[in-house]
């Protein structure tokens, strides 16, 4: 402390072992920022307290990357992919990921709370390491949270492995991918079938009617037309029905936008 007092210009921990009035080893400074690191489950239980138990809790979760190709010495690197930009202008990138879930308390703004962010290890992979996160979040809970994952998490693995937590999910899907519908009923012969129809999300001929229907005013992307079908699965995932939704923006007339819907399960 005292040679934080009476330090101008430190740029790195070890300047301050330069300090006439700092009698210890410099790695000391190391030591005492290893000791002092705040244990990560009561920070989670202290910010949960902060949850009103009134309402839907609402949390969202991601994968962030962070770039750091030139460490050649940073430990347990791992190739990161940025869905947009990314170091240098490439995609994919050495460094580190990181996973997160946060409580979003407000309808509009641009805030978070942090419940849990923690690096992704080299023998990790983010759906494993969220899906534990998640669960030790819903644990301390007071109510059924409402959760919300980007396209990465939007994959029969992640419906598998979170099936028995005490979510529910709301997931953006890749537009090039191929569900299942309910199969039909058992004729008595052969064995039973497992999946229905194919539903490809990038091919309308193979979409049902839908279940419901909604068109909306919004007030700062315009009108827009929602289309929910029911009980569809991956391939992999034959007892975890779904919901599925089309998010489209609309013209004045009424037809689709050039511009990419949104698919979310």
């Amino acid at each position: 402390m005292d040679a934080v007092l009476l330090t101008r210009n430190a740029y790195s921990l070890a300047d301050l072992s330069m300090c006439p009035v700092f009698r210890r080893k410099w790695s000391s400074i190391y030591e005492a920022i290893q000791d002092t690191r705040p244990q990560r489950n009561k920070l989670m239980q202290l910010y949960i307290k902060q949850i009103p138990k009134q309402g839907r809790i609402i949390l969202a979760g991601d994968h962030t990357a962070w770039s750091r190709p030139e460490a050649d010495t940073l430990k347990e690197r791992t190739y990161e992919h940025y869905a947009q930009g990314g170091f240098g202008g490439h995609p994919v990138t050495v460094g580190y990921g990181y996973s997160t879930i946060c409580w979003v308390p407000e309808m509009d703004g641009s805030w978070s709370l942090p419940l849990r962010h923690e690096r992704i290890t080299g023998w990790e992979n983010p759906i494993d390491k969220s899906v534990w996160q998640l669960r030790q979040v819903c644990r301390y809970l007071p109510s059924r949270p409402l959760t919300f994952w980007d396209i990465e998490y939007g994959c029969a693995p992640f419906v598998i492995k979170t099936a028995n937590i005490n979510a529910d999910k709301v997931m953006r899907l890749r537009s090039n991918l191929c569900l299942w519908g309910e199969p039909p009923e058992y004729s008595g012969q052969g064995k039973p079938r497992v999946h229905g129809d194919k539903f490809k999300l990038n091919d309308s001929s193979t979409w049902e009617e839908p279940a419901q229907i909604i068109e909306e005013e919004d007030t700062q992307i315009g009108r827009i037309r929602i289309r929910v079908w029911h009980n569809l699965h991956f391939r992999k995932t034959p007892h975890h029905p779904m919901s599925i939704i089309l998010v489209e923006r609309l013209n004045a007339d009424g037809s689709s936008r050039i511009s990419k819907p949104m698919w979310l399960a």
